[in-house]
């Protein structure tokens, strides 16, 4: 449906806080944990990713990288490639092609040329076959020679430690931040912890790999690509490829997965454009595992100091998180780790200080919970420590270190539920069973320990647009239809089903008569999917348009907004209406053109008795016209929503909803809260580790959905499985070769590693956050979740380890006999 500018819309700034219509609705669908709408066609393999598309006369490509890490291509040999079978072209092109992937929310092109050579496995070169077979052979055919500075590059992290710089604040996700003296408070401090935490580079491993089939229509240039973040997408690729933004197209229906990796565009889209522009017909180009981790990115490694002044009773006076992260030569992005640093516990002298080291190795950028997932690692396992030198139990030292307000900024909390997430998941993972002295628990050939984090996570919204419209639909059981039209995508955390929820809740309809269209940059842009605010923000802009059809619903039927209910398909009155100041002078006025009307209608009356001349009777502004139903709710009655449909033009009534950010993110602290608890096992001979159960219990607001939230979580904490015990890019220090690059060797946990996971949902409302009173969840869990394993090691063998992933080879040294 094309976007017309009368078209109404109801727009919302979070300027101050918001009532939610969710306590008015007659289904109270939203929250409940139904099944994803979206299910049945994944697991029957019909729900199509990019690289399932098929258009007439489509060709392949497979990219091809550089193998140096450092200097220049000098010659591009395709000569053995064009005596292969099947191989159309060898596409080329040193100023368009990209040089890495995006970050998230831009609005420009990455860095572009296929020249000068910036890290091992940066593409410089596309062969395009008639097969993916063809093209794969090809590839590897293709000869590079070139200009190999690689004995300049910078490949040891900890050696380029002593070569730091400062960071681009400007650009980043956070700020430097000092308040008081933190060094001195440190020395002054009655008790002092002082640590170093190394954590590695990862990579998001998301199930489905990148890939772009790109076709042009004339000038216009359709793509169907793996992305998380459409609307800025858009803007990158036709930025790269010097287009109008108008005259590109993107398509994501599904995604399989991302969790960072592809909310920016990476090497193959534009690639693929340029190929198919070409060759005058459709390119798919899919990136190998390998590529995958090549080419896109990386959570950036980091080193990072922890140190915490306290009092002997354990209040903290002194908090200091200073971290080092790296990335490519002339990026911006760094790993904030310190974010909620900032504002999870109490202490009047402060310090967060970044700094960055140029590396040649791929892209660093967002990764799930980019900041909090390694910054907790390091400032959890620092709490941990210090409450076993206290001897405090971990519990009591964070609920005596909890600030009144934000400490750093000095606002208050929208709302803050970490002690009730901690004290709501102690009773439920058995806490009180914990031995405090590490190394008490043996059983069998097993050392036995527990341990817990905290977990935090900011929040956020970003603009973004949606259209609801209802329609008459004789297929559908109560003969009328909802669809839903937004570019945000669904990377498999839900968005289908919980947009539909909240569309069927707010207009009355079963879940089965909403239609979800997602995932197509024709549609109203939105945030997309990252930052743990898609459902927040594309739900908003979901809810605004159908609370507008609601306030159009209501004019045409007589009521007011507030009395309008939908339920199952018919319209009705519920409760009463409390008039404004405004309103009751409105009513005045009314009411005396009432009056008027009553004596003209008299005056007529006696005219017509007198002089036997009729006139027209004077009508009542509140009379249907001609033709149009008289809405009467005075005996309850209600009326079938499809009937009222149906009176208007075409059968169907549109309208739009716009929701942004506004002054309540700043001021106040707006944050999801949690507490991870995890009881491991470690082999007293061997060193190996194993997770023997988790419990997490989370607060974000109101949920939208309790099934999909809890697998959220899950994910989060399986992710601080791997973090904990095993994930860890590995970059050969020789030539920049990542030695890694595939699911055989990049060990992520497995169904074997992963124990029995118990999720606690905390009740929460945040009414200052959006019209729904939610908040991000996903990238919370994982926040503090691989803390918790590390301190339940420690408990278990009273080793404490430093630098991330805890293997057995920094075990086996200490084991206590």
């Amino acid at each position: 449906m094309a976007l017309f500018a009368s078209e109404p819309t109801k727009k919302l700034m979070m300027n101050e806080p918001t009532e939610t219509l969710f306590d008015q609705t007659a289904s109270k669908l939203v929250g409940k944990p139904i099944n994803r709408v979206e299910g049945s066609l994944k697991v029957s393999g019909q729900a199509t990713y990019s690289a399932e598309f098929y258009l007439e006369n489509q060709a392949y490509g497979v990219l091809v990288g550089a193998t140096i890490a450092k200097g220049k291509v000098d010659k591009i040999d395709s000569s053995a490639v064009e005596s292969i079978p099947g191989v159309i072209k060898v596409v080329t092109d040193p100023k368009h092609f990209l040089r890495n992937a995006q970050q998230g929310g831009a609005t420009k092109s990455p860095t572009q040329g296929a020249t000068e050579i910036f890290y091992h496995g940066q593409p410089i070169a596309a062969v395009i076959a008639e097969t993916f077979e063809a093209a794969t052979e090809g590839a590897k055919a293709l000869k590079v020679t070139y200009k190999d500075e690689t004995e300049q590059a910078a490949l040891d992290f900890s050696k380029e430690l002593p070569n730091t710089h400062e960071v681009d604040e400007k650009q980043g996700s956070d700020k430097n931040a000092e308040q008081g003296d933190p060094e001195q408070g440190l020395s002054d401090s009655a008790v002092t912890l002082d640590r170093t935490y190394q954590t590695p580079s990862q990579n998001s491993s998301a199930m489905e790999p990148h890939a772009t089939l790109a076709h042009w229509e004339g000038d216009k240039l359709i793509m169907y690509s793996s992305n998380q973040m459409l609307a800025s997408c858009k803007k990158q690729i036709a930025d790269a490829l010097d287009l109008d933004a108008d005259n590109v197209q993107l398509i994501a229906h599904y995604v399989g997965g991302g969790f960072g990796s592809k909310l920016g565009i990476s090497p193959e889209s534009i690639a693929a454009a340029i190929s198919a522009k070409e060759l005058g017909r459709p390119v798919l180009i899919t990136m190998t595992r390998p590529q995958v981790m090549e080419a896109t990115i990386r959570r950036s490694n980091t080193h990072q100091r922890i140190a915490i002044g306290c009092n002997e009773d354990g209040i903290i006076n002194t908090l200091i998180h200073d971290t080092v992260s790296s990335n490519l030569p002339g990026e911006t992005f760094f790993e904030p780790a310190a974010l909620s640093t900032k504002y999870l516990y109490r202490g009047e002298n402060r310090r967060v200080d970044y700094q960055m080291v140029d590396m040649n190795q791929v892209l660093s950028g967002s990764m799930r919970a980019p900041g909090e997932a390694v910054g907790q690692i390091a400032l959890e396992c620092a709490m941990d420590e210090l409450a076993i030198k206290l001897n405090i139990d971990p519990i009591e030292l964070r609920r005596r270190n909890e600030p009144e307000q934000d400490p750093t900024q000095k606002i208050p909390f929208s709302t803050r539920s970490l002690i009730a997430c901690i004290e709501q998941g102690a009773e439920q993972f058995g806490w009180d069973q914990r031995l405090a002295l590490p190394a008490s628990r043996l059983e069998g050939d097993w050392w036995l320990g527990m341990g817990m984090a905290a977990a935090a996570r900011g929040n956020s919204l970003g603009p973004s647009q949606a259209r609801a419209t209802l329609q008459v639909d004789r297929s559908k059981a109560l003969g009328v239809k909802a669809i839903i039209e937004t570019d945000m995508t669904d990377i498999g955390t839900g968005s289908y089903t919980v947009f539909s929820q909240i569309a069927a809740d707010l207009l009355g309809l079963p879940i089965d008569h909403i239609e979800m269209k997602l995932g197509d940059t024709s549609l109203p842009p939105a945030v997309g999917s990252g930052g743990s605010m898609g459902a927040a923000s594309s739900g908003s802009s979901i809810y605004l348009a159908c609370q507008q059809l609601r306030e159009m619903l209501a004019e045409k039927v007589g009521l007011y907004a507030d009395t309008i209910q939908l339920d199952n398909g018919y319209v009705k009155q519920a409760g009463e209406h409390e008039a404004t100041v405004t309103e009751a002078t409105i009513e005045a006025g009314k009411n005396i053109t009432s009056n008027v009307v009553h004596k003209a209608t008299e005056l007529v009356a006696k005219i017509a008795e007198r002089t036997d001349i009729h006139l027209p009777k004077p009508k009542r502004s509140t009379e249907p016209a001609d033709g149009k139903t008289d809405y009467d709710f005075s005996n309850f009655q209600g009326y079938p929503l499809v009937d009222i449909i149906a009176e208007y033009n075409e059968q169907l009534i549109s309208a739009k909803g716009a929701i942004a950010p506004g002054k309540n993110e700043k001021s106040y602290r707006q944050a999801s809260f949690g507490a991870n608890f995890a009881e491991v096992a470690v082999h007293r001979v061997t060193g190996e580790i194993r997770v023997k159960r988790m419990t997490g219990a989370f607060a974000a607001g109101r949920i939208l959905n309790h099934k999909t939230a809890t697998s959220q979580c899950y994910g989060g904490m399986v992710f601080g499985i791997g973090s904990a015990l095993m994930e860890q890019v590995i970059h050969d220090k020789r030539d920049g070769r990542l030695c890694n690059h595939d699911l055989a060797e990049y060990h992520i946990p497995v169904n074997a590693d992963v124990p029995q996971l118990e999720v606690i949902l905390v009740e929460e409302d945040d009414a200052y956050t959006n019209p729904m009173h939610i908040k991000g969840i996903g990238e919370t869990a994982i926040a503090g979740a691989a803390a918790a394993i590390a301190n339940a090691v420690y408990n278990a063998v009273g080793i404490r380890v430093y630098d991330f992933p805890i293997t057995m080879d920094k075990l086996l040294g200490e084991l206590p006999e």
